[in-house]
């Protein structure tokens, strides 16, 4: 998608559409008063007849406006003024969106990110609409028989009435980056598990390496084995598709600083192994790699914005298959860091692959490290599919995270992360079990990996509920590309400052 900025009038733009906002009393910010008055009060009579539903992201498409150049005005509600705020200006953004990707119009101006937002600036409501309005234009390239006709505006202006300055150019381009860090793992999520294998994915990071230029490399089995990788190699054995375990090393700054490493979850796809999983919506498992593509979406965005920041990014890719080379229930295996486990459960597979990528990324002395992983069903049960789960061994990296998933709106939750709850992960024939039971699931998983980073400040999002949607709408979400997005970018404004 193009997106630009600039300064006009909207009722002078020769555009398919134009889109104002009005709030829900008829109040209408300066942009549509300004179509209003070259109107003859169009908008005015439009809200006072109740056609606007007063629900924040509603819209009313209008045609053939008089005194306006564009051939549409859309006119999006902004919900109750005063409780208009973060989650109204996204809802509002996003039926604008919605509206704009389903209409016949290939151009766009968009007045919303002018209006005023309690306590954010125009630069960030600038980035929000740019990620928002891309984003709303993802379409999933579908094998079918017959292309369907491709609809929506290719080019979008946002229209601001002030000077557009270099931080408000850098805003949009933060907020595109980001769009297409979120495609690329939308893309990757949507395809069947027959497409995206392990080897998939690991040719997709070889290909973002070689366009950004940095450096790729793709472990295979017998150098996991030689690392001593039982743990993950053992959920990977009874799949004819080869483990791959994918290291990415952006450098954005030629000096010795610690980097941020990101450790993705690979399941590409998730039968349960001996443990099998039922049959409803076993299509689902295919998202179960969703981590790792967050990570790969991340990681492109940072090379895109060319951040200066470095940061190491980690795949753990494997399918878990049913065979008779299969893992079983009562197995002991031995991870990289020593440790050993004991198999409770081959359907308890992700775990046993982020403890191996966890000591994995000890050699680097990073800063910190965040895991990104579609882990537990029990997360989905706590905080449904709404919020993210958050665990963390350092207070100060997680209320970064908390915060900087807040301003990108893809929020997470922080759940404890104690030591009265490692109890559970007893085994009387190894060190640890990989199942802590039904009670507090998503907690005692996020507690067996915290065995494996006593090296460095760590964090866990448990984004099984998040990352994907099922029902009429099924598809991967992107998330939490946004929430990593706003975390590295905050680290990277730190540096520049």
């Amino acid at each position: 998608m193009q997106m630009t900025t600039k300064t006009g009038s909207p009722e002078k733009l020769r555009v398919g559409t134009v889109v104002v906002g009005a709030f829900a009393d008829g109040t209408l910010p300066d942009a549509a008063k300004a179509v209003d008055k070259a109107s003859n009060r169009r908008l005015s009579a439009v809200l006072k007849r109740g056609d606007l539903d007063a629900k924040a992201g509603s819209c009313v498409l209008l045609h053939d406006v008089p005194g306006v150049a564009a051939q549409r005005v859309l006119l999006v509600s902004l919900g109750a003024r005063d409780a208009f705020g973060d989650r109204a200006f996204r809802d509002a953004l996003g039926g604008a969106a919605k509206a704009l990707a389903g209409g016949p119009a290939k151009d766009a101006a968009v007045t919303l990110a002018d209006v005023e937002v309690p306590d954010r600036s125009l630069a960030w409501r600038l980035q929000q609409a740019s990620r928002l309005l891309a984003d709303g234009a993802y379409r999933f390239d579908a094998p079918r028989a017959e292309r369907p006709l491709v609809r929506g505006a290719g080019a979008i202006t946002l229209l601001i009435a002030g000077k557009v300055d270099a931080e408000h150019a850098d805003a949009v381009r933060r907020g595109l980056a980001t769009a297409e860090g979120m495609a690329l793992a939308k893309d990757l999520g949507n395809l069947g598990g027959n497409v995206c294998t392990p080897s998939h994915l690991a040719n997709v990071a070889r290909a973002l390496g070689k366009e950004f230029k940095f450096k790729v490399e793709v472990l295979e089995r017998a150098e996991m084995e030689k690392l001593g990788m039982g743990s993950a190699l053992s959920v990977g054995r009874a799949s004819y598709e080869p483990c791959k375990f994918i290291v990415m090393h952006y450098r954005g700054r030629e000096t010795k600083d610690k980097p941020i490493v990101l450790v993705g979850k690979g399941l590409t796809f998730d039968t349960g192994g001996i443990s099998l999983k039922p049959g409803d919506d076993l299509d689902m498992m295919k998202y179960d790699m969703a981590g790792a593509a967050s990570v790969l979406g991340t990681m492109k965005m940072v090379a895109q914005l060319e951040l200066p920041l470095n940061v190491v990014g980690i795949v753990a890719a494997v399918e878990n298959m049913p065979g008779g080379n299969a893992s079983r229930p009562g197995d002991v295996v031995t991870s990289m860091s020593g440790q050993t486990i004991e198999i409770l459960n081959t359907d308890a597979e992700g775990r046993l692959v982020l403890c191996d990528a966890l000591t994995y990324a000890e050699r680097f002395e990073p800063e910190c490290v965040v895991d990104i992983a579609t882990l537990t069903g029990a997360c989905v049960i706590a905080l449904g599919i709404q919020t993210s789960g958050l665990f963390a061994n350092d207070d100060a990296l997680a209320a970064e995270l908390l915060e900087s998933g807040a301003d990108a709106g893809d929020r997470a939750w922080q759940l404890p992360l104690w030591d009265e709850y490692q109890s559970q992960l007893k085994s009387n024939f190894a060190d640890m079990s990989n199942l802590g039971g039904r009670p507090a699931g998503a907690i005692t998983a996020a507690c067996f990996l915290a065995r494996f980073t006593k090296a460095y400040k760590w964090a866990h999002l448990d984004i099984a509920g998040t990352a994907s949607v099922s029902g009429d709408a099924k598809g991967a979400t992107g998330r939490p590309v946004p929430l990593l997005s706003e975390f590295l970018l905050g680290r990277a404004d730190d540096v520049a400052d």
